[in-house]
């Protein structure tokens, strides 16, 4: 529980534009926050780099430290004591570590449901920070208000995660202008673009898309394409492959993986937390490595799924430090240990959450347009194809609007 609180101490600082007086802070936190517990959480905030005192005793401020204003390294130790202790035994040189092969026990004594890699605090945190939408809104209508911003945003930490040195604004520039940044490898470039198609596959398919193996393959096909070999771009890979960094040796046997990717997809179907489904995809799609690269980028993606057809923000993976992520990683690949990985998941969330609702206050985006965007598309397709032109046209479109848009009273527009 401290540990949550924590991590709602800092998204409420994230919320905030200017610094804050400590009482104010206060008085904004919701539920039991002793004064004394929230000093001590502030003190570790600001030796993790993550916040800054400015001033002192009674006209100090505080105020969350961007991450284009910190120190290399600096504001990535989001990690509990427990997965500190994971991270120092996955750090020590590979010739100490054992190697190790694909556990299957790992993956069958998961039940749906009943077991839950997320504590239940921090996924009541989770909702409470994510949820962006009334339940009446079509799947996706938070995404489509965000789209430019999670576009860019989920590209460049995805990307970044994997090496691409491509700054935040040089994302920007290729994917809404299309202007390539100067010394900078095709392979980057096409890493980003990828992104890009298969985001928007999520978003625009967010309405019929499920978890499942086509919905997967999608995904690899378009994270994938041109940056691997053809054939194995959406499909299984037919040959062993080694993970650099780490002693965990995947299986080679293409019938074996394609078996057991559809035994995870099987679980992560039933599992009906939208958070818990989403980092059980993240988790387990990494670890099985079915394809023969571009597996964490697929293992990202896949892991917004469920938010993005359920309304809440998506996870971009900002604020993650590359080294911590890949420790992470291998914790899962050697230890089978998740709560690295759980920390780094919903720091990283907070995080993005008040990011986005700066987003969305600054772009003053039009939630109507958003809310019934399937019925305007239906209707414009009929006076397409009906030819409808003037006085009928107009009297088709007020027709439609009564019957699809409700009164206020019957339905009241969803607040962000």
């Amino acid at each position: 529980m401290p540990r949550t609180k924590k991590l709602q101490l800092l998204h409420q600082l994230s919320q905030e534009t200017d610094p804050i007086k400590f009482e104010e802070l206060l008085q904004k936190l919701e539920g039991d926050y002793p004064a004394r517990s929230v000093r001590r959480w502030l003190l570790q905030l600001i030796e993790e780099g993550l916040v800054e005192k400015i001033g002192s005793r009674k006209a100090a401020h505080y105020r969350v430290i961007q991450r284009t204003e910190r120190q290399p390294n600096a504001g990535g130790n989001c990690f509990s004591q427990e997965s500190k202790a994971v991270i120092e035994r996955i750090r020590r040189p590979l010739f100490e570590r054992m190697p190790t092969t694909y556990s299957d026990k790992w993956l069958e004594a998961y039940e749906p449901n009943t077991h839950f890699y997320i504590p239940p605090e921090i996924r009541t945190q989770l909702h409470k920070a994510g949820k962006r939408s009334k339940n009446e809104d079509p799947a996706g209508t938070y995404a489509h208000q965000i789209f430019n911003r999670l576009l860019i945003d989920l590209s460049y930490n995805s990307s970044r995660l994997e090496g691409n040195t491509y700054s935040l604004l040089d994302t920007q520039k290729l994917l809404l202008e299309g202007a390539t940044a100067e010394g900078k490898l095709d392979e980057e470039k096409i890493m980003i673009l990828n992104h890009k198609e298969a985001i928007r596959y999520l978003v625009e398919s967010a309405s019929k898309i499920l978890v499942s193996e086509e919905t997967i393959y999608t995904l690899h096909y378009l994270l994938a394409d041109t940056l691997v070999e053809p054939k194995y771009a959406g499909k299984v890979r037919d040959h062993g492959v080694r993970i650099g960094g780490s002693t965990y040796m995947p299986f080679e046997d293409p019938k074996q993986l394609q078996l057991r990717l559809s035994r995870i997809i099987d679980k992560a179907r039933k599992i009906a937390d939208p958070y818990e489904q989403s980092f059980f995809l993240l988790a387990h799609i990494s670890y099985i490595q079915a394809f023969v690269d571009v597996n964490k980028r697929l293992a990202r993606l896949s892991a917004n799924i469920p938010l993005i057809k359920n309304n809440f923000v998506p996870q971009s993976f900002n604020d993650v430090e590359r080294e911590e992520y890949t420790s992470a990683i291998i914790a899962i690949y050697e230890l089978q240990n998740p709560r690295p990985l759980v920390d780094l998941y919903a720091f990283s969330y907070m995080r993005t959450c008040a990011m986005y609702d700066s987003t969305i206050k600054v772009i003053g985006f039009d939630e109507v347009r958003a809310r019934y965007r399937q019925q305007r598309r239906s209707i414009i397709r009929n006076i397409i194809q009906e030819c409808l032109k003037g006085q009928k046209m107009d009297e088709y479109i007020s027709i439609e609007a009564s019957k699809n848009v409700k009164k206020k009273t019957e339905q009241p527009l969803c607040t962000i």
